[in-house]
């Protein structure tokens, strides 16, 4: 594999379509934002977040979810295992650079050395070498760090083909592809099949807690929308979020304040 600069003629076409997707994002924001006395505060556009999640879904059933368990089936998971430590590796170099960002420089520390180890030692990461050795592995990326610096998460956006987002986030994708090792590939061919392993593998790791999200919950949008702010609030804030203010007490108190 050969790392590219940023001239290579297939990259601007992919950035330029990310741009666009956060361009539509954001207009849909300005757009969209009421939507009643009964909408959630952190889903300003739920109809429209409702509608991208159909046609997620749909796609995915359809698509990725068949192929994703042919290959969980067929797979062996000693290779499942060495494909997914593969790309955690790549994930554990971006983690670095977004550890030194955030001054955390322990956390930058291991994984860099998580990522030099299992890169040399591991066979290009195939072998986790660096978790034997208890060298922790962490995980940042840019939108935690615009939270880190104080960037709020913004509305619950629902993106198509990507899934679950905010407004920081989404503003965070073209840093975060910029930093995803894998799209300097110069190779397209190469680099388009190893993105197309990673998101079958990753959907793959899915299939069993979808069985159980499948039976557990009776409006499936709201509960990953849910989960996945608590999920993204629980990273920004490394497992540790401040106590967020019932709206019922932040409405008292005004009303104290006013008397």
């Amino acid at each position: 594999m050969t790392l590219a600069g940023c001239s290579h003629p297939g990259r601007p076409v992919l950035q330029s379509w990310l741009l666009r997707l956060l361009a539509l994002a954001l207009g849909l924001l300005m757009t969209g934002c009421a939507t009643g006395p009964q909408a959630n505060p952190a889903d300003p556009l739920e109809p429209w977040n409702r509608g991208v999640y159909k046609f997620n879904d749909a796609l995915d059933r359809a698509v990725l979810k068949p192929v994703a368990t042919v290959y969980q089936e067929s797979t062996p998971e000693l290779l499942r295992r060495g494909i997914g430590n593969f790309f955690a590796n790549l994930e554990d170099a971006w983690t670095t650079v977004n550890s030194v960002l955030q001054l955390k420089g322990q956390a930058a520390g291991e994984s860099f050395t998580r990522f030099w180890v299992n890169s040399f030692f591991g066979l290009a990461g195939v072998l986790d070498v660096a978790s034997e050795m208890q060298i922790p592995r962490h995980n940042e990326d840019f939108g935690q760090t615009l939270g880190y610096w104080g960037v709020g998460a913004g509305p619950y956006v629902m993106l198509p083909l990507l899934g679950p987002s905010t407004v920081r986030d989404t503003a965070a994708l073209p840093a975060d592809w910029r930093g995803d090792l894998v799209t300097h590939i110069e190779d397209v061919p190469t680099r388009n099949t190893l993105i197309g392993v990673r998101v079958v593998h990753k959907r793959g790791r899915l299939l069993k807690q979808e069985d159980l999200l499948e039976g557990a919950a009776l409006d499936k949008y709201t509960f990953l929308r849910d989960a996945y702010l608590q999920h993204r609030r629980n990273l920004v804030y490394d497992g540790n979020p401040p106590e967020e203010p019932m709206i019922e007490d932040v409405e008292t108190d005004g009303d104290e304040t006013a008397k």
